[in-house]
């Protein structure tokens, strides 16, 4: 059984503290380590032995770039494993264990890593969401006010989870009033099917199957977003992996800008690549796709994105939490600054 948010993040809490003494007794015992050995307190640009990622089952360049390998092609000399994870906040907790070297998670469940004291930084965004995350519910709901009394399924600390709450509060609608239950995006899928719950806030693929099933849409992620509550789907990098291997990070940030303009010149292949890694039909993830938008490097490293507005979206979205008793606190604005950098995006742009 999964554990629930509550027991989720004292765990958390207490990696963090135990993973911090582990590090300083001997060195960090994560999956990457270098060929040639970091001079004491600079950086190094070694390659490092192996490299660990974990993905989600979303559909962005991050499935183009597994797909076509181009990761094992730039790191020759390294083993690249990737991990599939379900969530943000499992990617967090691996972050912490140091079993993953990058993690992709929503901006929510990154807000609250920063929050909580994570040790990792925002090299890249892998897609801002819009309609590709919805809450989808039974044809006899016809608006918010109408879950009252209603169970609801996502997947806690996740950007669906962070929506969900900004839609209950827009439409004046007490949390309390409704059963909002956690659930991974399959486990979602198979209790819709089941008629075990009467809606979902979750994204693709499993939102698009429930929409073909009969689930109608009460508002989406694009339409909070224009109310000033964005979401995003980050990359995450260690801040010591990140230090050690600074060319490697930016070697990883140029496949990911190259996944994004091959989507620009060629969206058809994209769609055969993502599609093949979901196990769905080209048109279908083609849909999908176009349900996000993708930011090229030189795009991201301006003021509303890597350049400063992620930072203020990241620190907005922790006060957020905070105001619904999500997170215990809230760190200074500049935690939320310093965790975004800017820096291997504009190396892939070649600036």
């Amino acid at each position: 059984m999964r554990p629930n948010r509550r027991t989720r993040s004292l765990v958390l809490v207490a990696a963090i503290a135990v993973t911090g003494l582990v590090l300083a007794a001997c060195g960090n015992d994560s999956s990457s380590s270098a060929t040639t050995t970091a001079a004491a307190g600079g950086s190094s640009s070694a390659t490092p032995e192996k490299i660990v990622i974990g993905y989600q089952a979303i559909p962005n360049g991050d499935l183009v770039v597994k797909h076509n390998k181009w990761l094992e092609e730039a790191f020759p000399e390294s083993t690249i494993e990737w991990k599939l994870f379900d969530s943000g906040g499992a990617v967090n907790e691996a972050v912490v264990a140091g079993s993953i070297d990058f993690g992709l998670a929503g901006s929510s469940p990154v807000s609250r890593g920063i929050s909580d004291g994570i040790e990792y930084q925002v090299p890249w965004i892998h897609d801002v969401i819009g309609e590709a995350e919805a809450l989808v519910v039974k044809s006899n709901i016809t608006d918010i006010k109408g879950l009252k009394g209603k169970t609801i399924a996502t997947p806690f600390a996740s950007t669906a989870h962070f929506s969900l709450l900004a839609a209950l509060e827009d439409a004046g609608v007490p949390e309390s009033d409704v059963k909002i239950i956690d659930a991974e995006p399959d486990d979602i899928y198979a209790a819709w099917t089941r008629g075990d719950i009467d809606g979902a806030y979750v994204w693709n693929p499993n939102l698009a199957k429930i929409k073909s099933e009969g689930g109608k849409v009460l508002v989406d992620s694009k339409q909070l977003s224009e109310k000033g509550k964005t979401t995003y789907d980050l990359a995450v990098v260690r801040n010591e992996f990140a230090k050690q291997y600074p060319d490697a990070v930016t070697t990883w940030v140029e496949q990911q800008n190259r996944a994004v303009e091959l989507y620009r010149s060629n969206p058809q292949q994209v769609a055969k690549d993502v599609g093949a890694e979901l196990n769905i039909p080209p048109d279908e993830a083609a849909a999908q796709l176009k349900d996000l938008v993708f930011l090229t490097a030189s795009e991201q490293v301006g003021k509303d994105y890597l350049g400063g507005g992620l930072a203020t979206n990241l620190y907005a979205s922790a006060q957020f939490n905070q105001k619904l008793g999500k997170i215990k606190q809230v760190r200074p604005e500049s935690a939320y600054r310093d965790a975004v950098v800017a820096t291997f995006a504009q190396k892939a742009a070649g600036g």
